[in-house]
């Protein structure tokens, strides 16, 4: 059975398989513990990663969030499409007084936007299994929705 790889190794691994050997500048800032749970919450650690990035460098195009990662281009754009399409990244065109193509840069919204978001998906998924009975029709009363979360910023 083969050795498990430690999260270091990982990273070495995935950062020599980028397109461009760059060194993931995003990831070490952060412990494991946090990429892991963004990763949860963003569903991939591709995701997790890029969101980190846009957090320490805003107004970045899809070229700079691959650099700055490690991760090849092509993976990028589709993942900040998704992430686009989802509402958890902005982007708009980049201002440039030169002629030619402007290129998108992106934003990431705000960790407290990011958890009011999850924690809503959370509640539904919740009351559906709540309501479970309900669903399957084994039980005639009306759906109720006994779990409620709410975030407050401090």
């Amino acid at each position: 059975m083969p050795a498990k790889q430690t999260s270091e190794e990982r990273t070495k691994s995935e950062s020599e398989e980028s397109s461009n050997g760059a060194i993931d500048e995003a990831v070490p800032e952060f412990d494991d513990g946090l990429i892991d749970l963004l990763a949860w919450i963003l569903d991939t650690e591709t995701r997790a990663r890029i969101y980190v990035h846009l957090r320490t460098h805003p107004n970045s195009t899809s070229g700079e969030v691959a650099e700055g990662t490690g991760l090849y281009p092509s993976t990028v754009r589709e993942a900040l499409a998704e992430l686009t399409d989802e509402g958890t990244v902005e982007r708009q065109k980049r201002k440039s007084s030169g002629a030619g193509n402007n290129p998108y840069e992106y934003i990431a919204i705000q960790p407290s936007e990011l958890v009011k978001n999850v924690a809503g998906e959370v509640q539904e998924q919740l009351n559906v299994v709540f309501n479970l009975d309900r669903h399957l029709g084994t039980d005639g009363s009306d759906d109720i929705e006994p779990v409620s979360i709410t975030v407050r910023e401090e």
